[in-house]
Parts: C-alpha cells; structure tokens; sequence
C-alpha cells in the first residue's frame, strides 16, 4: 500500500510561486507542473558531497521546502504527495532510463514514474515527470505519437519492454534515449537500493558528475561540472572559471544556494571532472 503524507499546501505552492491552490484538471495540472520544472533543481548535490540523502516522501518534501531540489526519487516522490493533498488520483510506477540507444532496455528502477488519472475534463491518463532533469516541462496526455513543448519533440507509445506500459521518446538533443515504465503500482520504499546504487556506486552518473538541470517552456538549462549550457533552438555554452561564476550560476538559474563549506568541497571536484573530461575528448 502506497503511503501519503500531507505536505503544507500553502508552503509547497509558494515555493512554486503559485499564489493558491485550484480544483484538479488537465489546465491546473500542467501549471502545477511547469511551475515545479521551473523552480526545483534536478541535482544531486548530496550524492556530490558524499551523502545518501533519503527518499522517502516526508523527507522529499521538506528538502523542496527547504531550497532544494533533488533526481526522480525525491522531485517526483515530492510531486505526488502535492498532488495527493490536491485531490488528483497520482500513481507512482517503476521506470527505466535508457541513457544511449545501444544501452538494454528495461524496467530497471532507476526511475521512478507518474501518472495522473481520472481528471474531470480529460478523457486520458496523464504523465507526469519533474524528475528527469532535460525533460518535460509539461505533463503528457497518455496519447500514442509525437508531442510538442517549446523547441522540443517527445514521443508516446507502448512500452516494448513492459506490457500495459508506456515509452517516452527523449528528444534527439536531450541527455537520454528514452524513459520506460510499467504499470505496476509502487511505493518509495521499491527503489531504496536502487537509490543506494546511484548515491555510491563509481558506476553512477550522479558519482562521476557534478550537474544540474531544469526546464523551461524555451529550453533546458544544463550544468555539466563547470559548463553550463542553454540548449533551446540552437546551444550556447559558457564555462564557469571562478568559483563565484560557478555559484553565482547556481543560484541565479537554479536556485540553488550553497553554503560556503559546500562550496569548498563541490568546487574542486567539479574542476577535477572538467578537467578530466577536457582531458578525454583532447586524447587522440
């Protein structure tokens, strides 16, 4: 059985900057949405700083309260007690990233998944992702074909690889191949090892790699170690040289404030990953 807890609507939504809360539908829905994409940070901070940060709902939420922001587990667990205490139907589902088209696909449960049910003037089920960094920015109708936000294209179909779910298609200028979930109903505790994993393993993205994304309905914002990148029509990016240029940036686009011990340990490693990583695109 799936647990709730009742976060503080009024705080949740001023975080947001949403001034109250609206009747469950498809319009408020996506304001919900677009709201959260905007002004809560995909990052791993903690996963950076050494930490296993919980995932848990409570604890999701309270990080939200508090300024942060978090990966799939936290954003979206966060993002459906909302919705709960809203009166939406919210269904939490595991899911599969696929980072690169040669990579397996599959359930997984590196991802945890969304949907919305049962809203009164739409006759579909809906996706609803804030935890995939350069994703969407809008929920999704579950409608197989292409969809549009902004500059980017998503696609829609029946999962190949979990029967009665659903495969999203990342645009071609997006950091993964595709997201698939299963039908399956989950709570937060199906993905604690998961979770453990992609904290501490060497293997794990979030280990090897400071970043920080967020959408927008013009474009992605993403920082890579100590570039940071505009991707929209086309790309701009800008390498942050200067510890003040690099927390500056944080805490202009992301809103992410750090504190000056942070700042003391996460700089020098993410001039170590851009080093190394200038490194291994320089090599013959």
């Amino acid at each position: 059985m799936v647990r709730r807890v009742l976060p503080d609507v009024p705080a949740f939504l001023r975080r947001l900057g949403l001034t109250g809360a609206e009747p469950p539908g498809a319009e408020a829905l996506t304001r919900l949405h677009r709201a959260f994409a905007e002004r809560v940070p995909y990052e791993a901070v903690e996963i950076q700083l050494g930490r296993v940060a919980p995932i848990d709902p409570a604890s999701s939420v309270a990080r939200v309260l508090a300024g942060r922001g978090g990966y799939c587990f936290q954003l979206n667990g966060a993002f459906a007690e909302l919705l709960g205490a809203l009166g939406y139907t919210v269904t939490r589902h595991p899911g599969g990233v696929q980072m690169t088209p040669d990579q397996p696909v599959g359930i997984n449960r590196n991802h945890l998944a969304l949907t919305v049910r049962d809203l009164p003037d739409s006759p579909h089920a809906w996706l609803v992702d804030v935890g995939l960094g350069d994703g969407l920015h809008s929920p999704l109708p579950l409608v197989e074909g292409l969809h549009r936000q902004g500059p980017f294209t998503f696609g829609l179909a029946p999962s190949p690889v979990a029967p009665g779910g659903w495969r999203l298609t990342h645009d071609r200028r997006g950091s993964f191949a595709c997201m698939d979930f299963a039908p399956d109903v989950v709570d937060l505790d199906h993905f604690t090892d998961r979770h453990e994993h992609l904290s501490t393993s060497p293997e794990s993205g979030f280990v090897r790699t400071f970043g920080v994304l967020r959408a927008d309905g013009r474009g992605w914002d993403v920082l890579r170690a100590l570039t940071l990148s505009r991707v929209a029509g086309t790309t701009t990016r800008t390498l942050l040289d200067s510890p003040a240029a690099w927390s500056a940036a944080l805490a202009d686009v992301y809103g992410l404030v750090l504190t000056r011990d942070e700042l003391e340990v996460l700089w020098p490693k993410a001039v170590a990953q851009h080093e190394a990583h200038a490194g291994s695109t320089a090599a013959p």
